[in-house]
Formats: C-alpha cells, structure tokens, sequence
C-alpha cells in the first residue's frame, strides 16, 4: 500500500512571522511534522509543498521530497484542497494524508492510529478533531439565541468536534483542486495536548511549554518508623509541575494508604529492580529520590537506565548524594558539597500554611497543640496524654493530632474522654488548628518547620538518632530542644515552663522563629530544579 503525506509550508505568515521555521523546543516548527511523517509505520513517501528556501533546506536535510509551488498557490485565499493536489506526483497513491506544520505536538503514534482506523474501516476521509463542547450561543435575526436546548455542566453536553491542522486522511481518489472530503467520513479525536495548533503567539507559548515540558517521576516511601514526612513533601513537589509526576513506592516499605487522597499516579514497585525497569521504558527527565538514604550503587543503578535525566535527591544522609545532580537537606545546616543546597531556606511549606498569618502571642496561655508527625515512633504523644490528663491541667485545652501512620489509634482516641482533650487523627486542616494555639509539642521534623511559620514557641523533642542531627529544630533558633527520648518528667517541666512562661518571653521565641524566611523555600527549590 501505497501512502502519501503532503506537508504544506509557505513561507508568508503575517500573525507569526517566519512561524513554520522557528525554532520551539530546539527544532524549526516544520520539523516536527516532517519527522512523525517519516516515523510512521505505514507512510511510504514524504513531500514538502514550499515557496521557502528556508524550508527546502530543512526538507532537503531531513531527506524528505521538495515540492515548489507556484506562486498563484501562495495567496492567503487559497485554501490547502488546490495546493495538496498541485504537490501529488502522477503515480497511483492509496492515501493522501494532508499534516500541517503548525500541529507540532502530535504524537505519530497517534497518526499510526489513525491511519489504521482509516484503512479498517475503508473510509474516504478521516480528519483529526478535538471533541470541545461548551455553552455556546450564535445570532439568528439580529438577536443571540443558545445553541443548546438545556444547560448542563459540560461533561454532559453533546460532542462538538473542531478540527485541528495535524491531519486529514484521504483516498487519493477523493482528493480534487477543491475538495480532500469523500463520501465516508469519520472524525478521529485527538488528546488536547495533541490538538494544539498555532496561529497566534498565544499558541506558540502553549505550544513551547507541551513540547518543552518536563517528564517527571518521584521515588518515594513512608512508614511508622521512617515517617511519612517525606510523603508529603513529595506531594507537595508534585502539583509544581507542569504534567502529571508518575509517584514510585516499593510495596515492602510502603502501605499506599499513607498517600490519602490523591489523584496522581501512585505506581507499585516490588524493590529498586523493578522500579529500574519501569523507569527504562519511561525515560524521565527529572527523577526525584525522597527515601531517606541512598547508596552509590543505587545513584549508579538509576543514572545508567536514566541517562539524560536530572537526578534530585531529597533529605538524602547516604553515600549516593556524590552521584546527585542536587541534593536539597532543609532539615541540615551545611555540606561542603557544591549539589547539595543545606539548611532551612529549602523548606517546602505545605500550601495552606501560606494562607495563615504567624498567631497573636496572648497574655497566658490558654490552648495547646501536640503532635509528632505522620508515624510517631516513640510514642511520645502516648506520654503527653497521660502527663496532661491530670487533675492539674484541667484549666489548659490540648489539640492531640495523630498521623496517619501512628499504630494504637483507637486506645488514643479515647482520650477525647477528657473535657480539655482533644485527639484528632489525620487532619487535613492542620493550619488553621495550630493558629488557634498558644504553644506547641512536637518532634524535629515537618510539624516543627510548620509551627515556626506560624511564630508559635514549641518544645521539641527526637524521634531517633537521625533527628537528632537536623539542625533548624533547635534552641537557638526559638524551639527548646529537649533531646532524645526524654523523661516524662523532662517533659512535664518544660511543658509547666512554657504554660508559666510571660507574653513577653514568649513574643521573644516567636520573634527567633519569624527572622527565618521558610516560605520562599518552595520557590527556591523549584527554581534550581528547573534551572540547572
């Protein structure tokens, strides 16, 4: 069978001048058509139509045939159905197949398709669309009038097909000087980031951002003993971008269920080869490690079937951050390392803590918050029920919030016994609890960088002996730091210190807290990821 693409490519174009040769995602823009033509499995012969020197070099180098058109098919009034039939030789074609140089981002497996559903279905002309209903409304005897008999919510309007420029599908015997259209006519619809077209410079931005767009994957796990901090912060990094972040976890160390709700792509790994093996096939552009520690035959694995990926670890404390592209520690204060950017200004702060403003510090104290994080392996908030759920507390309200990946739930939750006790599992409006505040209890890790966005003096405490090494969680930074595994009456003291402790004192920790700039983090981590 034989099948013939046509790409037409004049040089005059008044909204985008020399639009079909520049240069969008490192090629000229007629380069993309040219190319999928010459990828597909079932065209035979390629032909560019052109009254542009420019545009015959680029043809000629791409091995493609020149068609040079004449100039009475140049004018802006004459339409493709003359200037396609001009450029088809005299031999016997099955299929014409008209591809506009200004679809750039159609992929040819798409065009594949189509062509195959052209053929099995014997049509006379396929042409590619996007199925866009909407609200509409048009002009009868000077008066607008809808083009619907009912409002509905989009979804459920019936489908209004608009052509786009990536192709029409011809029997040759259909094509004339003005018509490519047959008898037997079909509409094949195209994703919408393969259905973009330009014809203004609004559209050559859309265009350079899908076609320049990263392809991103994040590795990432969280349990009760490693905590689920790293979860969310790989969340957070995944709405930064502009696609859809395929999210890795191994089953071995992860229960999918410490994701919440979420839509995006949560993929099962069963250990590092798997993953490997996924992410062969995928080839990412940034590839994201957020597991805690990585090893050098790990970085050295991942580099070999990720070559041309930038490779970013986070919070990463193993030997693999010398094979890193970046390595941000936000819970460290320095490395000597140039790839490794330290220290808290490369927090990334949860979305809705950027809504709240620091809290007013109060005469007394009147409302605690208690939490340590997603999995709280020391069971330090076991410890603080049974320290506040004293007669001598009564008079003080406690906010108890539990991660999702806390063990004992239930026994915990018993505690909301107690008039002045709250447990809460799970909060999705963490914000705005905390901002109801006095002061706070918690460990060294996420929920410490987010009291101190909101200016609220907190005791801390370590979950392990990696904690102890993070560095912003400190006293000397406005938190008072009481060690690992503390005892309980260690606690009870430093707790009675800050419940005594005056406004004027605590206005002095909120102060030390505040000079930190935590909510610029985000920016600058997305910054150097995107930048380097």
């Amino acid at each position: 069978m034989k099948i013939l693409a046509i790409i037409p490519a004049r040089a005059g174009s008044k909204g985008i001048p020399n639009k079909n040769i520049r240069i969008i995602g490192g090629h000229p823009l007629v380069y993309y058509s040219i190319k999928n033509a010459l990828s597909s499995n079932y065209i035979t012969d390629v032909i560019v139509s052109t009254d542009s020197e420019s545009i015959r070099i680029i043809g000629k180098q791409m091995g493609v045939k020149i068609k040079w058109r004449d100039r009475e098919l140049c004018g802006d009034e004459i339409t493709l159905d003359s200037v396609v039939f001009d450029a088809i030789p005299k031999e016997d074609w099955d299929y014409v197949i008209t591809m506009q140089p200004t679809s750039p981002t159609l992929r040819v497996e798409t065009l594949d398709a189509a062509i195959k559903y052209t053929i099995d279905n014997n049509l006379d002309t396929l042409i590619s669309a996007i199925n866009a209903p909407h609200l509409s409304w048009k002009e009868k005897d000077g008066k607008k009038i809808p083009n619907y008999s009912q409002r509905l919510n989009r979804q459920y309007l019936p489908p209004c097909y608009m052509e786009t420029g990536a192709f029409i599908i011809s029997k040759t015997s259909v094509v004339k000087p003005t018509t490519r259209i047959g008898t037997k006519v079909d509409i094949y619809e195209l994703p919408k980031d393969e259905a973009q077209d330009i014809d203004d410079f609004e559209d050559l931005r859309n265009v350079t951002a899908i076609l320049e767009r990263e392809k991103v994957a994040i590795y990432v796990n969280g349990n009760n003993k490693r905590g689920i901090g790293h979860i969310y912060r790989a969340l957070e990094m995944a709405d930064e971008f502009y696609s859809k972040p395929d999210i890795y976890y191994d089953i071995n160390q992860t229960d999918p269920r410490v994701f919440g709700l979420t839509t995006h792509n949560l993929i099962p790994v069963n250990g590092i080869f798997d993953l490997f093996s996924k992410c062969k096939k995928k080839q990412y552009t940034i590839f994201i490690n957020d597991i805690l520690m990585t090893s050098i035959d790990y970085m050295i694995g991942l580099r070999s079937v990720l070559p041309n990926a930038k490779i970013i670890n986070f919070e990463d404390d193993g030997e693999g951050i010398l094979k890193a592209d970046l390595v941000f520690n936000a819970l460290y204060h320095n490395s000597d390392l140039p790839q490794v950017k330290a220290g808290e200004k490369y927090y990334i702060a949860s979305k809705t803590f950027m809504l709240y403003e620091p809290i007013k510090i109060k005469d007394t104290v009147k409302r605690i918050f208690i939490s340590f994080g997603g999995a709280d392996p020391q069971n330090y908030s076991d410890r603080l029920l049974e320290i506040v759920c004293q007669e001598e507390y009564k008079n003080y309200e406690f906010v108890v919030v539990l991660g999702r990946a806390k063990q004992n739930i239930e026994v915990l939750l018993e505690y909301n016994k107690y008039n002045n006790i709250e447990v809460l599992y799970d909060v999705e409006n963490m914000p705005e609890i905390m901002s109801f505040c006095d002061i706070g209890i918690t460990s060294r890790g996420r929920t410490g960088y987010e009291l101190a966005i909101l200016g609220i003096p907190s005791i801390s405490m370590a979950q392990n002996q990696r904690e102890e090494k993070h560095g912003f969680v400190c006293n000397e930074n406005g938190f008072s730091y009481i060690g690992l595994n503390p005892a309980n009456e260690v606690i009870k003291a430093t707790l009675d210190m800050y419940i005594n402790m005056s406004k004027e004192g605590r206005q002095h920790y909120q102060d030390m807290l505040l000079s930190h700039d935590l909510r610029n983090g985000r920016k600058r981590v997305l910054s150097l990821i995107k930048g380097f």
